[in-house]
């Protein structure tokens, strides 16, 4: 039996990359999914491509009155959901001498503000016993030059994980983290590496690739779905040895 029959989902970036593959495993793992972005022609795109068990909403995290419509349209649409995962994240790159005070706050806007009340506006809406996933990254426990203030954002939100897990254990929510390392989606190219960065992290990386979206989404399922019931407050790497070696 699939592994997610007659769940419901949402996910918030689910437009490209890492959100987008793991709206197509859940569907074809049994779920109805709702997922978010900001371009109007994107969402529509991506929902057109997941099919009839696909739902869009469009929503920009670093807004609360956008979260507070998107919890009322997922209401709507589902009444409750078992799976949150929340995934919208962005990343700029600047030597810290340069990060400016904008770029500095998006950042902790989109990944940081954005992951905490996106749960604290969905949590009702996630049934007992539900699972929720937050997207980190590898570099909340390693580093990367020029990524200081994406690694610091994404270090709160694996701080948030364990602080969620604590404050939804009455309601048995299972809060974990999927942490990415150098995978081939958007991100890369919206963040305008200088030439000779992707052959450096390709060179750090010991399994010698990059790695591919739909591999973290496979991760996701896992967190998301009862093989991982016995755990919470987690992150799994998925950063072809980065970290670890």
């Amino acid at each position: 039996m699939a592994r997610l029959t007659n769940k419901t989902a949402v996910i918030t970036g689910g437009t490209t990359g890492i959100g987008f593959e793991t709206a197509k495993l859940f569907i074809a793992e049994g779920a109805q999914v709702l997922v978010t972005g900001r371009n109007q022609s994107r969402l529509d795109e991506a929902v057109n491509a997941l099919g009839s068990n696909a739902h869009g909403i469009k929503a920009d995290v670093q807004s609360l009155d956008q979260l507070n419509y998107l919890a009322t349209q997922v209401k709507d649409i589902f009444g409750q959901i078992d799976i949150l995962f929340a995934n919208a994240g962005i990343a700029k790159r600047a030597h810290f001498r340069d990060v400016t005070e904008a770029d500095f706050d998006q950042e902790v806007a989109v990944n940081f503000k954005g992951t905490f009340f996106t749960v604290q506006k969905l949590e009702p809406l996630v049934n007992n016993g539900g699972s929720i996933v937050l997207t980190t990254t590898v570099l909340d426990q390693t580093a990367l030059p020029s990524e200081g203030g994406y690694g610091a954002s994404k270090a709160a939100v694996r701080a948030l994980a364990r602080s969620f897990s604590q404050e939804l254990l009455d309601r048995q929510i299972r809060v974990n983290a999927v942490a990415p390392g150098p995978i081939e989606t958007p991100i890369w190219s919206k963040m305008e590496l200088p030439d000779d960065v992707p052959a450096q992290v390709l060179g750090r990386t010991p399994i010698g690739r990059f790695g591919k979206p739909e591999e973290v989404a496979k991760a996701v399922l896992f967190l998301a779905s009862d093989d991982s019931s016995y755990m919470l407050g987690e992150e799994i790497l998925v950063d072809g040895g980065w970290a670890t070696l």
